[in-house]
Order: C-alpha cells, then structure tokens, then sequence
C-alpha cells in the first residue's frame, strides 16, 4: 500500500487556494496546536515522529528545534529554506507551485512550537513564479484569520513574509542565507555559535527547509508516534524523490522509506526503467553533492543486499562503496553516458558557485574544473587523474561550508568508479563521441 502525507491532495482541483486546501482539512492542525497543545509539546511531537531534515544533511528536526535559545529573551524567527539550488533537486519547488497552504500550515505550526513571531520564506531567486503563488496564499491566510495578530482568538501573533533570494548556491546553506536575508553578500558563518542561538540580526533562529516543514500538520494532526510508523528504523515518514535523467518517467514521486531502489528504478509506478531499453551504468543518488555510484552499487551493497531506499542504505557502505540520499535529487544515467563530461560539468558548476571565501575551495574548484576541460576536450595529462584526487582531498573538510565537499566528493567518486572512462581519454581521446562537441570547441579556461 502507498503512503502519502504530502502529495495525497495534490491532484485535488483547485488545491493551491485556501479554501479547497481547507475543505480537504488543511489548517486542523494550526487550530489543534493553538488551542489544544503547548508549544513545548508539538516539540516533543516532532521529535517523537523521528523527522529529519529533508534539505540534504538529514539532522532530526525536532533536535534542531530543542536547541533554539529560550534564555536571552530576545525575538525568535523561523526560516523556511527554498533555496533550492542542488542540481537534480526540484521537489520543493512542486510542493510550493501546487499546493502553498501545506507549507503556511506547517510554518504556523512551527513557528508556534518556536516561540517565533515572524517567519520567512527565502525563495531561490530563479523561482520567481513562486513568489507570486506564496504571495497569493499568504493572502488568503491572513484574510482567514490564520496569519496576523490573535490568531484564531488565543493571542498569538505570527507574520510570515517571502524574500527572494539572487541566484546563488551558496544561500543553501543557512547561516549564507542568514547573510543575504539581512542584506549582506552571502558567505557562509564560522559556526559556532550555531543559529539556534546566534542567528538573524543576533537572534536565536531555526532554518528548516520546505519539505521538512510541509510534514510538520500531519504530526501535529496525527502524532509524532504514528509519522514514525511510516518507514524503516531511523529514516521515518516518507519522502519526495525528483528523479530525472535517462528514464522513462522523469518527476517527483513521494516514496514510504524502505522501498528498494530497484523497484523505484524499475517499476512502472515510479521511474519506469531506463530510457530506450537501455542499461542502467550510474546514479546519484541525492543530488549533485553526493558521490555516484555505478548501477551494480546503487542496487545492492558490496555485502550483496538490495539497496533500500533509506538514509542508512544508501549509506552503508561509506563513501567507499556507498552514497548519501542527501536531498533526493536521484540523476540516472545510462550505458551512453559520460562521466567524464558530467563530471566535468559538475566542477564548472561548483566553480562558479563557489563564494570564494575558502582558499581551498576558490582555488581548489577552479583547478579541477580546468584539469577535467582539459581531459574532456582530449588534452589530458596521465597524472591528471592523481591530481584531481589529490585537489579534491584537499578541499573536503578544510571549508568553513558543506560546499567544499560537496564540490570534491562528485569527482572523487567518479574517478573511484569509473577511473577507465578517465583514463580512455587520456589515452584515446577520439573515441568518446562526446568530446570536442562545437558549442564548446572554443571554450577556454
């Protein structure tokens, strides 16, 4: 049987506005929080469903909320995270489009259970639609009387406004996106102290991205116990997976964790198996940041078991033999595919998202963004490959930010399992129909 929390109303006609939302129940779970329940204990709700951060590092949401400062006495806000700039992923950007309310429903909920009286919503600045749609139900909400001063008569006060962010990557990660929101050039904070403490203008905050948030009605509503019953051991609830790539069914699809990622490769109902009857060779497995593992490895362990769909699954292994679900951004790649050429595409990438803050990652992503041009356009060296190791080790864990690895392990990785194709065009540039395609026969780095 599938399990839907997210995407069980999302067909409904007529979803995105307020009244359809409500009629379908929707903001049950503001008024039972408001009336019926303390702050304290929707925490403990959150924290007793098992919930763990959907935007990619997979922390438990309830935790995160427990460390939030209630001491200083200064002011408390909720961020909800759409920034949603991992390539691979555009799941957030579904649920905000089709159906709005489920996150304002969420982001009341929360920020309640916080003690925050404003919440915003920072938007990737390419979703510029989305603005629009959140606007609109923000709209609603206030005029309904779920937003705004005495909410529902109980004397709680809660604004929620959208910001739109300008582009960059690096916003992703919460303290960057602290900075832009309060005007400053995106970098990354030295942590800590952590926002839970020190967090907008000064002020103890939470960062939570929107699929995360979008969960928090139906714990409320349902209990924390009965989210937890969904899924597999540590890796509770469902989740939304964007898969794209060489498949037949490119989309997002809410998956019960537990699944294996054969049938969700395969079956009919999820990703419909690869594109053209062609062999599976590659998947990244949680968007771009995490390593790839080749399509033997993405389907069973080293140890020979199917590979679940779970944080623990995906992980086991370690980066040896394993991966990271990460954000859910599942990229598929077929028997015709380059690594080589997507790995490279990757490394532009992370170049040019790169603040330029850290040495080792300003100068570490330029690097191997123009040793991997140099092999993809058939001039590679054979210590090439040594060197892009030896870069990308440099880099992992000497950032003040996540950015770093996530720019070293897609090619660490790539060059662990899939070091021949490297070495093919070394060796035998021509024969990759890929190389020295026109639109990039005068690129120079």
């Amino acid at each position: 049987m599938e399990r839907k929390i997210l995407l069980n109303n999302i067909a409904v006609p007529g979803i995105r506005t307020f009244e359809v939302f409500r009629s379908t129940g929707g903001y049950l779970s503001v008024e039972k929080a408001l009336k019926e329940m303390t702050p304290d204990e929707v925490v403990e709700e959150v924290k007793m469903s098992g919930l763990r951060g959907r935007g990619g590092a997979g922390f438990p949401a309830g935790m995160k909320w427990s460390f939030i400062d209630k001491k200083s006495g200064n002011p408390r806000y909720l961020i909800c995270n759409a920034d949603e700039s991992e390539p691979g992923t555009f799941k957030d950007r579904y649920l905000m489009e089709k159906i709005p309310h489920l996150l304002i429903e969420g982001m009341i909920c929360s920020c309640y259970a916080l003690g925050a009286n404003t919440g915003y919503i920072y938007v990737r600045g390419e979703y510029k639609y989305i603005i629009g749609i959140l606007n609109e139900a923000l709209r609603e909400t206030y005029a309904a009387g779920f937003l705004g001063t005495n909410i529902l008569g109980t004397g709680y006060n809660l604004d929620i406004i959208v910001h739109s962010g300008a582009g960059a990557y690096i916003c992703g990660e919460e303290t960057a996106l602290i900075e832009s929101l309060e005007g400053k050039r995106g970098n990354p904070r030295i942590k800590p102290p952590f926002p839970a403490v020190v967090g907008l203008y000064g002020c103890p905050t939470v960062v939570n991205n929107v699929e995360t948030l979008a969960n928090i009605g139906y714990i409320v509503n349902n209990g924390g116990n009965e989210y937890a019953q969904y899924g597999v051991g540590k890796s509770t609830g469902t989740k939304l997976i964007s898969a794209c790539g060489n498949i037949n069914h490119p989309g997002v699809y809410e998956i019960e964790f537990g699944l294996t990622v054969r049938e969700f490769l395969f079956d009919e109902k999820y990703c419909g198996g690869i594109k053209d009857g062609r062999k599976l060779k590659a998947v990244i497995a949680g968007g771009s940041s995490v390593p790839i593992l080749p399509g033997e490895l993405i389907l069973k362990t080293a140890a020979g078991e199917e590979r679940l769909m779970t944080y623990e699954s995906l992980a086991e292994g370690g980066f040896v033999s394993g991966t990271m679900l990460g954000s859910g951004g599942f990229i598929v790649f077929d028997e015709d595919a380059c690594i080589v050429r997507n790995t490279w595409n990757l490394a532009r990438f992370y170049h040019h998202e790169s603040c330029g803050q850290c040495s080792p990652c300003r100068e570490g992503t330029g690097w191997m963004e123009s040793v991997l041009h140099r092999i993809e356009n058939g001039q590679g060296r054979s210590k090439d490959i040594d060197l892009l190791v030896s870069i990308a080790s440099k880099i992992e864990g000497n950032t003040i930010c996540p950015l770093g690895d996530a720019a070293a392990w897609p090619i660490a990785s790539a060059i662990r399992h899939f070091r021949h194709e490297f070495e093919e065009h070394i060796q035998n540039p021509e024969q990759c129909s890929l190389h020295r395609m026109e639109e990039f026969e005068n690129l120079k780095i």
